[in-house]
């Protein structure tokens, strides 16, 4: 039989550097806002950066490093079960499970691991909120959303949006507003800034790349269209909220 002697001591005895467990409650919320597609719960998560060696996760290894990568396959493996169970698609969950942990391979330091995880969870939130919508609307106001969730870098209009579905651009933006209560335009610009954020929180991009790479027709369009959904230019919020060296998305 194994010896669990070593355990029973550590277990009696008293250390510095012991690491208390989160509350499963906590864990609990956390999965549950990214299956409802909870995007503004789940990037609070990410900005008090709860997924760390020191906030609760607990410890699998010595090794830092190997400590965290353990906590991203385990978190990646109940984040793919729960969005299964709540209709996301298995193939494609575990697909989407299979890519980040691939991606993993490549990380040295937990700083990147922390950062990969943090782009893990907002992808499948935001396909999960996609999917709650989906229950909800009509099928052409889906697959408009649909289409500007998957092309949100290029220079989307009503016009082309409709054609690509096969609607006319004066029924898309009827029955749009109508079930979301936002038009296609207004909500292609909020989209645009969501991801901005993003960047401006977790890369170095600089602002005028971060304006090309969402197709705004220039940086002064960029910022102001930025400004009026947040009431901060893109400077200002970087400079507030800016986490540029967990730089979340890969520089291609």
């Amino acid at each position: 039989m194994q010896d669990f002697s070593n355990w029973y001591l550590s277990e009696a005895g008293s250390s510095d550097e012991e690491i208390l467990h989160r509350e499963p409650t906590e864990e609990l919320e956390f999965y549950n806002n990214v299956v409802s597609g909870n995007i503004d719960a789940v990037r609070k998560n990410c900005e008090n950066q709860r997924f760390s060696s020191d906030s609760g996760v607990g410890r699998l290894s010595k090794n830092p490093v190997t400590n965290i990568k353990y906590h991203f396959v385990v978190t990646a493996a109940l984040i793919t079960r729960y969005c299964i169970q709540y209709g996301m698609e298995s193939e494609k969950a575990f697909r989407l499970s299979d890519f980040y942990i691939t991606k993993l391979d490549d990380l040295s330091n937990s700083e990147d691991v922390i950062s990969l995880h943090d782009q893990m969870v907002m992808d499948f939130t935001g396909r999960m909120r996609l999917l709650k919508y989906s229950s909800f609307n009509s099928k052409p106001v889906n697959e408009c959303l649909n289409y500007i969730y998957s092309h949100i870098r290029e220079r989307l209009t009503v016009d082309v949006i409709a054609e690509k579905i096969g609607v006319s651009a004066s029924y898309l933006s009827r029955v749009f507003k109508k079930e979301t209560g936002s038009s296609v335009s207004d909500y292609i610009r909020e989209q645009k800034i969501d991801a901005a954020i993003n960047l401006l929180k977790f890369s170095d991009y600089q602002i005028v790349d971060i304006s090309e790479r969402f197709s705004f027709s220039s940086q002064s369009h960029f910022t102001q269209a930025f400004k009026n959904v947040t009431g901060l230019t893109p400077y200002e919020y970087r400079k507030l909220h800016g986490r540029s060296e967990w730089n979340v998305y890969d520089k291609k």
